[in-house]
């Protein structure tokens, strides 16, 4: 897989609302099922698909900034960003961008800043003190960083006009979802946007 893909970083802006918020009946039930599934997203694609792979975009240390600080990690708070994308037999399927706070990289969680192509959910949700906190949802118009890196990824930006707070113009949008996840009371962010062609809209 030898495309070229949008320089590091990507980065998200979104607008994250309450998956509870009464917005989201508006949602198809197959986009609804994926964004508040609550398991592995990672085992979820691969049991869609015979070849599943992870492109890392790119990783660095920085600080949290105001717009993606939340509770657990807090602006200015350094952080190991990891930003890559979830393929489906070649399907870009899923952007992922994870906030990794360095005091979280202590002990056993080391090796989540040596990942590599390996899916971190899958490291995840193999280890029994895994907790997720509340899921919370977001939409990224055709002019979003994660829209333009679809575009450039081959694909058009899926036209689903059922929303949260969608805007006039444009139209088109991407659905992502993120949550605070907890290891060993360590906390970590992971944002996850479905990709004009994944399952979810389908």
């Amino acid at each position: 897989m030898k495309q070229k893909i949008v320089n590091f970083p990507v980065t998200l802006t979104g607008q994250w609302q309450s998956e509870n918020d009464e917005n989201t009946s508006l949602l198809s039930e197959i986009l609804k099922d994926w964004l508040l599934d609550e398991g592995s997203l990672t085992a979820r694609l691969k049991s869609n698909c015979e070849n599943f792979q992870v492109k890392v975009i790119g990783e660095q240390q920085q600080l949290c900034s105001e717009t993606e600080a939340c509770n657990h990690i807090k602006a200015g708070e350094p952080i190991l960003v990891r930003e890559v994308i979830l393929y489906c037999d070649n399907v870009p399927q899923v952007f992922a961008r994870s906030l990794l706070p360095l005091a979280s990289l202590t002990g056993k969680e080391q090796v989540l800043a040596h990942l590599g192509e390996q899916p971190l959910g899958q490291v995840l949700f193999n280890n029994p003190s895994l907790q997720r906190l509340q899921l919370e949802l977001s939409i990224f118009p055709s002019d979003s960083s994660v829209a333009i890196l679809a575009t450039k990824l081959g694909a058009k930006c899926s036209n689903d006009n059922s929303s949260i707070n969608v805007p006039v113009t444009p139209k088109e949008v991407l659905w992502g979802r993120r949550s605070i996840f907890m290891l060993d009371n360590k906390p970590l962010m992971v944002a996850e946007v479905f990709l004009p062609d994944a399952f979810a809209y389908q």
